[in-house]
């Protein structure tokens, strides 16, 4: 199997002023097409070249393989962020997903906090996650590619701190990028498909 890089689910230009059409570019373009680009390159005619991005990623971890795990852990977790944003988002949860905030948070101001809490606290690089982990949500910090899939958790939505994906735009103002996220641009719409899945999965 040969990777592709997916198509963002919107235009470059069109989560500004949250993040630039240049900060899109470069992250999506390059970053991201990078990862793909060495991930096939390390794969190729290996264990792993018929596996998809998940089944990689799980088995590279177990394995120790760890070249390969970070460029297959990045190119999940970049085609994760890429649907956690919207041009339309921000607003409120609503439905199953805003009743099972409210109980894990209080409220979605409660969620707000916690979330940004975990995102400026995350050392060096690494991703914030919105997790179903143990029957109920919690919010997850994963250093460098690291994913919850490992540890057995089931993302909602994520955002990635790592400096490449704000400094352009925030310079080293991390605090002012989780902000712009969560009230102008969180696809919350993404989160509940992700959420009632899971539930239907469960309930299977």
């Amino acid at each position: 199997m040969t990777f592709k890089l997916p198509e963002l689910p919107y235009r470059t230009d069109a989560l500004e002023p949250f993040l630039s059409k240049k900060t899109l570019e470069t992250h999506h373009g390059k970053h991201h097409q990078a990862y793909i680009d060495k991930l096939n390159k390390l794969i190729a005619d290996t264990e792993y070249q018929h596996l998809s991005l998940h089944e990689i990623v799980v088995k590279a971890s177990a394995k120790g393989d760890t070249a390969i795990f970070n460029n297959a852990a990045q190119s999940l977790n970049h085609s994760f962020l890429w649907e956690s944003m919207s041009p339309e988002g921000g607003s409120a949860p609503v439905g199953p997903l805003g009743d099972a905030i409210d109980a894990a948070f209080v409220d979605l101001n409660g969620f707000q906090e916690a979330f940004k809490k975990a995102a400026v606290s995350q050392f060096g690089s690494g991703w914030v996650w919105l997790v179903v982990d143990s029957g109920g949500l919690r919010i997850m910090n994963t250093g460098n590619a690291d994913t919850p899939i490992q540890r057995g958790a089931q993302p909602l939505l994520t955002l990635d701190v790592w400096e490449h994906a704000y400094y352009l735009d925030y310079k080293n103002d991390r605090g002012q990028y989780v902000d712009s996220f969560l009230s102008d641009r969180v696809n919350w719409a993404f989160a509940a498909r992700n959420f009632e899945a899971i539930k239907v999965e469960v309930a299977a």
